[in-house]
């Protein structure tokens, strides 16, 4: 049967829509909040690329119209999947900028729920991590970290293991502060996913459409080995959730 979808975000920031668009635009911007490695031809016609695991999505930009609209999708599959991104930046006479993000699609099969819980709350943690990236690091590269720990059997046990190594007495929730190498704040929480800010990182937690704990990090400490960091968060992935 499938499900067609449109899930919009909206938020003002205090950024400038300069700042704004250098974060949705380029890819070191969306390197800083989203996932994995980003590339950006821009212009209408150009193509935004992105590499997650062994993911690599390329959606074609629909719209370029800096720094006020960005829109870019996927093709329609054989099976009728596909996915759209609209970005749209206003500045106010205040200084602040309000951001409207649309993401809307189509899931194909019967069991698209899942897939689309999974989109839904994946979607909510990039758009706050976005915010986050452009209230507290702007100006700021991060090296993005993206590392599969073991499989979760009992996700409410594995979220309680994670508070427990954050310093806390059970789940996090958000505004907790917690201390993870540097003191942080939980800047997010939902079903399916914890984010942390600390002054040189955002570490987030994700539960993987297939089992696994997630660990999806933007680090912005200058020097920052990506082997090395994968190395230490695979291990600590499998000390906590093992």
């Amino acid at each position: 049967m499938g499900h067609e979808f449109e899930l919009p975000d909206v938020v003002e920031v205090g950024a400038t829509p300069e700042q704004v668009w250098d974060a949705i635009a380029t890819g070191p911007g969306i390197d800083s909040w989203f996932m994995g490695r980003n590339e950006v031809e821009g212009g209408t016609g150009g193509t935004v690329r992105g590499a997650f695991g062994g993911y690599e999505p390329e959606f074609g930009i629909r719209a370029w119209e800096p720094p006020g609209k960005l829109a870019y999708g996927s093709g329609t599959a054989p099976d009728g999947r596909r996915i759209a991104y609209e970005f749209l930046v206003e500045g106010r006479d205040s200084g602040s900028t309000v951001i409207r993000c649309v993401t809307s699609g189509f899931l194909p099969g019967d069991d698209w729920e899942d897939e689309f819980e999974a989109m839904r709350t994946g979607g909510a943690l990039f758009f706050r991590t976005l915010v986050e990236y452009v209230t507290h690091f702007t100006g700021r590269t991060a090296v993005p970290l993206t590392v599969f720990g073991p499989p979760v059997g009992d996700w409410d046990r594995a979220w309680a293991r994670l508070g427990t190594a954050l310093g806390l007495s059970g789940r996090p929730a958000e505004g907790d502060r917690v201390e993870l190498g540097q003191e942080g704040v939980v800047y997010a929480v939902n079903d399916q996913a914890v984010g942390v800010r600390t002054p040189d990182a955002m570490l987030r937690f994700l539960r993987g459409f297939h089992g696994p704990m997630v660990a999806s990090h933007h680090l912005f400490a200058p020097g920052t080995d990506p082997a090395t960091e994968e190395k230490a968060w695979g291990e600590w992935l499998d000390r906590v959730f093992g």
